[in-house]
């Protein structure tokens, strides 16, 4: 079975997610192609529909799958000029279109109405949080849509202590944007390992992230002595980071932290899960789900930063690795047990 993905390019790539999915697919034997759109906008997507047709038209896929709502449109639409063409009265306009949306298309409203649109020029839909589906059943009314939240890899060499990872990055000299309430500076990871590390989940700069609050947040964990006694924490943003570089700080790091306005099912909270990273995180998406009853993470309930500083120091004191990666195991959430989802419903799809 040959699948095309349709995704947003990033550079002669896709974002690392789609990149694991896709190798998860390949080693269960699916022949992987890959369209990435590369302009932006509706409009700038829009355009993509006579590049996406001559790809259809030299690729011959059984399946396209794209990833978000945008994504979508743009194959669905896609498929219907080709059914126009010359080319699809040979079939080829006639490939079955599967979506996969990663909850910034569904959470957003705006975002929102052209997913819809999407889901109707798809043969099958998928979800990644049931919040998401929530939404999407009752704006979309739709019924063909499955909930697969994305996998990580649990591959046992990115496994280290606490001790090792810092000694690593210690040793290549990790450059690290460390935020302190409004200043934000650069400096070498040597200079903060003997810190307490708090991973910020996104970028400082990212609205939805909401990195006012993570650092309100930590002004309060610091200045309250009785309550934090491990020296003052630094906040780093995760951004610019390569796999590799992700993996070591989530090892290193004393705590994750979560503090986003919007989410579908992030990727970061089950990475940070698989390297035994404590956890805590603001009710979003599917968080609660994943870090229930998981001792070491932590979930706030409002978007107090006293309540959230708080659950902060009690993952500090935690000390050491979560049980998070088993957790992961558990709950079928590796990336070839995704795969072999995805692979069921591509053949139910085109009855292979």
């Amino acid at each position: 079975m040959k699948i095309l993905i349709v995704a947003s390019d990033k550079g002669n790539h896709f974002v690392p997610f789609i990149e694991e999915q896709m190798a998860a697919l390949a080693q269960e034997g699916i022949e992987v192609e890959r369209f990435g759109i590369k302009r932006k906008g509706l409009c700038g997507y829009l355009r993509e529909i006579p590049r996406l047709c001559r790809t259809i038209r030299e690729v011959h896929p059984d399946l396209l799958h794209a990833h978000y709502g945008l994504s979508g449109l743009l194959a669905g639409l896609a498929r219907l000029v080709c059914l126009a063409s010359t080319s699809l009265k040979r079939g080829l306009g006639g490939v079955p279109l599967v979506t996969t949306y990663h909850g910034s298309d569904i959470n957003d409203p705006r975002v929102l109405r052209l997913s819809c649109l999407a889901m109707r020029l798809s043969a099958w839909n998928i979800f990644v949080s049931k919040r998401n589906v929530d939404i999407a059943a009752k704006a979309c009314r739709i019924t063909n849509y499955s909930l697969i939240p994305c996998g990580v890899d649990l591959t046992d060499d990115q496994l280290h202590t606490r001790e090792e990872a810092r000694r690593q990055l210690s040793q290549i000299n990790l450059p690290c944007i460390v935020g302190n309430g409004k200043e934000r500076k650069t400096c070498a990871f040597h200079d903060i390992q003997d810190a307490s590390i708090i991973l910020f989940a996104g970028a400082f700069d990212n609205a939805v992230k909401d990195a006012p609050l993570a650092q309100q947040s930590m002004d309060v964990l610091n200045a309250d002595v009785p309550l934090f006694e491990g020296g003052r924490g630094s906040l780093i943003e995760m951004r610019g980071y390569s796999r590799s570089e992700v993996n070591l700080l989530m090892c290193a790091a004393d705590c994750l932290l979560l503090t986003s306005k919007r989410e579908g099912s992030p990727q970061v909270i089950k990475e940070a899960m698989a390297c035994g990273c404590p956890i805590v995180s603001v009710d979003v998406g599917d968080v609660a789900e994943r870090i229930a009853d998981l001792d070491g993470c932590f979930l706030a309930h409002t978007r107090d930063p006293q309540e959230i500083a708080n659950l902060l120091a009690k993952a500090l004191a935690y000390k050491g690795k979560t049980q998070g990666r088993h957790h992961i195991k558990d709950s079928g959430l590796d990336n070839a047990r995704i795969a072999r989802q995805l692979i069921s419903i591509y053949r139910h799809i085109t009855r292979q």
